[in-house]
């Protein structure tokens, strides 16, 4: 993987491939940047794809102490690196993410997002807990926490997970869901009223009724805000489905 440094002095990890404007993908919680390697792979013949790792997983570093800014920077050096300018693809929490970046003010030219949560809901509210936990030494705790007070899966399902083969990994990176808690907590007054980016806000038409209606939501809020429910899509990234979406949308939307 190729480095790059933030603002912090945190290295950034990332892939490039293919060519084309840049589109960098920001994924969510529990994800690393292997979930956007099927999906770069769909786009790198039309665009130059940066998929990264966020702070504090795979081969990213991290800091002593979280604060949004910093996943801010991180994301700022990567536009730096792909030339000043990129659309952004933006997945669960890391699509709420990219919102609060684009207010920012990062040179973010179109921003598309998929199945984005609601923001000041529970999810928001779990950070103390899964600090608690973390320090503890408690991730497994952490996960399950996570998996049934902000993902919304039952209690029994979790349970059930346990012993998958996904766990470990899952555990590794538990510290990162105080990220994802607090990149969740309620957007800042007039955010989305004042945003002025061509934004496509995706759902799946499987995805939990939770996220559609913020996707809904969102897209009528935000002042060029477009809205598509892809039919028959769970949460999951379906690369081929989801692929010329994307393609549509950055390289036919009129500015």
């Amino acid at each position: 993987m190729k480095k790059v440094t933030s603002k912090d002095g945190t290295i950034i990890s990332f892939d490039q491939s293919g060519t084309g404007p840049a589109i960098i993908l920001v994924v969510g919680a529990f994800n690393d940047n292997t979930t956007g390697i099927p999906l770069a792979r769909s786009l790198e013949q039309h665009f130059t794809v940066f998929n990264y790792d966020r702070r504090g997983r795979g081969e990213s570093g991290d800091a002593e102490s979280y604060a949004i800014e910093r996943e801010i920077e991180d994301l700022d050096a990567l536009i730096a690196q792909a030339g000043g300018s990129a659309f952004v693809f933006g997945y669960s929490s890391g699509a709420i993410l990219t919102l609060r970046a684009a207010a920012h003010g990062l040179n973010i030219s179109q921003l598309a997002l998929y199945d984005p949560p609601p923001s000041g809901a529970k999810a928001g509210e779990l950070a103390p807990q899964l600090t608690d936990l973390i320090t503890a030494g408690h991730r497994g705790d952490a996960v399950e926490l996570f998996q049934t007070e902000a993902v919304g899966i039952p209690a029994a399902v979790v349970a059930q997970m346990r012993n998958a083969p996904f766990r470990p990994g899952l555990e590794k990176m538990a510290h990162t869901l105080v990220y994802e808690s607090i990149i969740l907590q309620p957007l800042p007054t007039g955010l989305i009223a004042s945003f002025r980016i061509p934004t496509l806000v995706i759902d799946g038409e499987e995805s939990h009724e939770l996220l559609r209606q913020s996707a809904r939501s969102l897209a009528d809020a935000l002042p060029k805000g477009q809205h598509l429910t892809l039919k028959g899509q769970g949460h999951n990234i379906v690369p081929e489905i989801l692929a010329p979406v994307l393609e549509d949308f950055f390289l036919t939307e009129k500015k």
